[in-house]
């Protein structure tokens, strides 16, 4: 299995646990978890978030067949160019994440657009979290918004070049993100960790008008206990080729494993 959705270091507002390479490896060995992409919690809040890519970097040393890192880039934080290649050359990082909100930025903004051009012109996806954590968990000392799925949306026709790897978000089916027919590019990758597999089942529904080929497994390590993404997978209703290209196939194809 291939998580597209997990986190090393500290996040300001909240203890994380198995947020260490050593911690989430073992957190992954108990679940049957065999690589994952792992970008800086800690970078969510960084002033500079190239600190904490220094420390991903510095923390997969020694495990890089396991662990993928992203680099967390902010496109309105001078000398971002510098960041970008110094994470993809020097560092050997496989992808890009986005948080405009926490960072303060627009996905419509031209320096983010460039951000993702240049960032897609050398092979790395792109991830967007449409959110850190439940919103209901919240400091009182800030006041963060989802990503709204239209941006994204828009995002996504504006770089047809880029692959998108949208995780921890809900809402797919009622938007143009979820639905047939919309008119944007196959561009993205929809992550499960916060998707239904029974009632509303949004897995099944996105499984209809995306195809599984376009949805990927992903659990939100160590924000979330991974279990639920497990289980969702179990109950889901679906083939079990459908499983497979969910559980690591897309993943291996979108992270050119």
């Amino acid at each position: 299995m291939i998580d597209v959705n997990a986190y090393l270091g500290h996040f300001a507002f909240r203890q994380l646990r198995h947020n260490t390479a050593s911690g989430l490896l073992d957190l992954m060995d108990r679940k049957g978890i065999e690589k994952a992409v792992v970008s800086s919690a800690s970078a969510i809040t960084y002033r500079n978030p190239q600190a904490g890519n220094e420390e991903v970097a510095a923390e997969v040393e020694g495990h890089r067949d396991r662990l993928l890192p992203f680099a967390v880039i902010n496109p309105s934080y001078a000398g971002w160019q510098d960041d970008l290649k110094i994470c993809r050359e020097g560092f050997g990082m496989k992808g890009l994440r986005l948080y405009p909100k926490w960072h303060n930025y627009s996905l419509a903004d031209p320096r983010c657009i460039e951000l993702v051009k240049s960032a897609a012109a050398q092979g790395m996806p792109v991830s967007i979290p449409i959110r850190a954590e439940d919103y209901r968990q919240k400091s009182w000392l800030v006041d963060v918004p989802d990503v709204p799925l239209a941006e994204i949306a828009a995002l996504s026709q504006a770089c047809p070049e880029a692959a998108f790897i949208l995780v921890n978000g809900i809402g797919f089916p009622h938007s143009a993100l979820g639905r047939k027919d919309s008119g944007l590019p196959p561009n993205y990758y929809i992550e499960i960790s916060r998707l239904s597999a029974v009632l509303a089942n949004e897995i099944g529904q996105l499984i209809a008008n995306l195809g599984a080929e376009r949805i990927l497994f992903g659990t939100g390590m160590p924000f979330n206990y991974p279990d639920p993404s497990l289980i969702k997978l179990e109950v889901l209703d679906a083939s079990e080729e459908e499983k497979e290209l969910i559980r690591r196939v897309n993943a291996a194809r979108v992270l050119g494993l």
